[in-house]
């Protein structure tokens, strides 16, 4: 196989797995699958969502004539790009980067608020040694020979604390690592993880940051995004993996709207990641939200919304609403952070109520 030495100027988060260094070897033929990587150039200079996040989690500026590498994957945003994966992909194809991770993909549709996506051009697939071949041959860097083991039946767990949104961009990581850190000043040994969404290390890092004694994200378990997949399987295997670091509780952040493209909703509904889910924090922007949030609860799940947060709360004329109206209890994570813990912390660890047994 022809192969060619280059440096590249940013290793993008979405192939942060495979710990490349910026000298890499690319080869012209590519795997066009999600989780492989490419190295591309970049084409354009954005003045809007120009920035990307580094294999070690910073965020840096990026322009024109950059050499990037990042993870083949695809995106359905609602408040971002969107795209897909061609079903081929050849060296000196046009292709774009379509979220701060640097995922590749197509780009089907941009978002007024970011301006077009970042063009880019194909320069080859990256290649790695193959640690298993005694000949010392090359292989096709892919984040899937790197990413934590699946399961498809959880039997045990600590108490999960479930943290979802009406939609994106409503408060979800700011509760998720408010909550994070108080039960951390608490006492907990606290454990986190993101479960869907499109692959970004950045939520994780600050749940870290802010006390967290373990974090995971879907990436680690080898998916770009969760779009349009069993992710069911990848979840139970992070939460098993979070698991061997014998918290008191895990957080569970879930990217993305309840109901949208990356698979909240199948989680929602299985009732074995149910079973261990003590208490439901969801993120809402107004009231419609919030009382399609307590409707949609009520008459798909088993669980019941235990607290509202996000800027339906900024005042107490929502705090005031949720709480006479739906009879939920209602705080801003932002203005109130001791408080939401303190809440969590109530309803997470009272004696649970007996409940009917898994079958």
């Amino acid at each position: 196989m022809v192969t060619k030495d280059i440096k590249a100027d940013i290793i993008a988060s979405s192939s942060a797995s495979v710990k490349l260094d910026h000298d890499i070897k690319i080869a012209p033929n590519i795997v066009a699958e999600e989780g492989y990587l490419i190295a591309v150039k970049t084409l354009d200079t954005k003045d809007r969502y120009n920035e990307i996040e580094t294999s070690d989690a910073s965020i840096i500026p990026y322009g024109k004539d950059q050499i990037v590498v990042g993870a083949l994957g695809e995106r359905q945003a609602l408040r971002g790009y969107s795209g897909i994966i061609p079903r081929s992909i050849k060296k000196g194809d046009i292709l774009h980067i379509l979220n701060m991770g640097g995922i590749l993909g197509h780009c089907q549709s941009p978002h007024p608020d970011h301006g077009p996506a970042m063009r880019v051009e194909v320069l080859g697939a990256v290649m790695i040694p193959d640690d298993d071949d005694e000949e010392g041959l090359l292989k096709h860097a892919c984040i899937q020979d790197y990413a934590i083991e699946w399961e498809y039946n959880l039997s045990e767990s600590a108490p999960l604390i479930a943290v979802t949104g009406t939609c994106m961009h409503v408060g979800k990581t700011m509760a998720a690592t408010m909550i994070v850190k108080q039960l951390t000043a608490k006492g907990y040994k606290v454990a986190a993880a993101k479960l869907t969404g499109a692959s970004l290390m950045r939520d994780t890092r600050e749940m870290k940051e802010n006390g967290a004694i373990a974090a995971a994200h879907f990436g680690m378990a080898g998916l770009v995004s969760t779009t349009g997949k069993n992710i069911l399987p990848m979840a139970k295997g992070l939460i098993k993996h979070l698991n061997s670091f014998n918290p008191d509780v895990i957080i569970l952040e879930f990217g993305d709207g309840i109901i949208g493209a990356y698979g909240v909703d199948s989680l929602l509904m299985d009732k074995e990641l149910m079973q261990f889910t003590r208490t439901h924090v969801v993120a809402a922007q107004d009231f419609m939200g919030c009382w399609s949030a307590d409707h949609f609860f009520r008459k798909r799940y088993t669980s019941s919304i235990s607290i509202i947060t996000g800027p339906v709360t900024d005042n107490l004329v929502g705090i005031q609403f949720i709480q006479n109206t739906l009879g939920i209890r209602a705080v801003n994570a932002v203005a109130e952070p001791e408080k939401l813990g303190d809440m969590v912390a109530e309803i997470t660890f009272a004696a649970p109520t007996k409940k009917e047994p898994f079958i």
